[in-house]
């Protein structure tokens, strides 16, 4: 339903890790090479970076081909964690900024590509949008990152159907979950990315198995399996 991404390392500007790989988010919005629900991601896109602790967002309910503004200033925004998302809205759901990720608490920037059916949800409040990425984004929020695994298996096991692969960082630490779509990682000598598929053809990206989370922290990187309800 969307493509996204998540960086943690050294600093990188975000046309670095969007716009100039050849098959990054840009080319991800109009022709995903991975992507097995939707053929384009054109109903928006955002960018969320921290400047220090505080989580910085550009987000537009338009295509990102179509944004010469982002284009042209985002070689210059610069930094060491990143969080980015093209949007393929889920039928039914409002195309508007506030729908699009990544969302925040005001301190984590998350991302969600998938779909869920919203009468699962638990009552959570500060939601930025009906859309069921934005409630299901303030369901982990209010459960806390810490729950982030536990949070993601209890949903699905509520909704066969959801798609819940995240993406979230807080300026020093980088999570993600593969719940039902791809997610492929590459973890360098200067940092890690996380991406719904690889951005270049680097060989070192590796596929993250499905079901599981990864951790990055402190240049280390953990995945381990999540535990299911059957």
């Amino acid at each position: 339903m969307c493509r996204h991404l998540g960086w943690l390392g050294e600093p990188r500007s975000l046309a670095g890790l969007m716009l100039e790989p050849p098959h990054g988010l840009l080319v991800q919005s109009y022709a995903p090479r991975r992507q097995r629900h939707g053929t384009m991601n054109a109903d928006g896109w955002g960018a969320g970076f921290f400047d220090g602790p505080v989580p910085r967002r550009w987000r537009s309910p338009a295509p990102l081909w179509g944004d010469a503004s982002f284009a042209s200033v985002a070689p210059v925004l610069v930094s060491h964690c990143v969080v980015a998302a093209v949007r393929s809205a889920t039928v039914g759901m409002p195309i508007e900024a506030s729908a699009t990720a990544p969302f925040t608490d005001g301190t984590w920037l998350l991302s969600h590509n998938g779909v869920v059916n919203r009468a699962v949800l638990p009552d959570a409040v500060g939601a930025e949008s009906v859309c069921d990425s934005a409630m299901l984004a303030a369901v982990i929020f209010d459960r806390g990152m810490e729950s982030l695994g536990s949070v993601v298996a209890e949903i699905g096991a509520a909704d066969r159907d959801a798609r819940l692969n995240i993406v979230a960082a807080d300026g020093s630490r980088l999570l993600a979950t593969t719940w039902g779509d791809t997610l492929s990682m590459l973890h360098g000598s200067d940092g890690v990315v996380l991406a719904s598929e690889p951005y270049d053809d680097d060989p070192r990206w590796v596929d993250i198995p499905d079901r599981h989370l990864v951790d990055a922290h402190d240049g280390d990187v953990r995945v381990t399996a999540l535990e299911t309800a059957r």
